[in-house]
């Protein structure tokens, strides 16, 4: 079992920048790729970022060029730097891990982007 805890979202104005930690524990040998996706309500998760074992970084087409995921191998964390927030980058983000063909989630963090 791979446990995630997120932290680091809250309220900020758009322009603004926030940045989501996600500490992974447990079987965390092997983990393959972890990542943000992100929910609003009554649509489909959505993935945000990935950064794989071997350090390839994808990124959803809205967040290119204003998020950046990074981790921290010793601190088994893994990073979501979000930069200009938007309105429309409401939602409730989501730290994934990808273990031996399972799927791990975190509990979620909400990030609200309002004047």
């Amino acid at each position: 079992q791979v446990q995630l805890v997120e932290s680091g979202g809250g309220l900020v104005q758009p322009g603004g920048s926030l940045r989501l930690s996600c500490a992974a524990s447990g079987s965390i040998f092997s983990i393959t790729a972890m990542g943000w996706y992100r929910q609003a309500p009554g649509k489909p998760r959505e993935l945000v970022a990935l950064i794989t074992s071997g350090g390839t970084t994808n990124y959803a087409d809205s967040v290119k060029g204003r998020f950046t995921i990074s981790r921290d191998n010793a601190k088994n964390t893994v990073y979501l730097q979000m930069n200009d927030l938007k309105p429309e980058d409401t939602e409730v983000y989501y730290c994934n891990a990808v273990r031996a063909g399972r799927m791990y989630w975190g509990q979620g963090t909400q990030v609200t982007v309002s004047s």
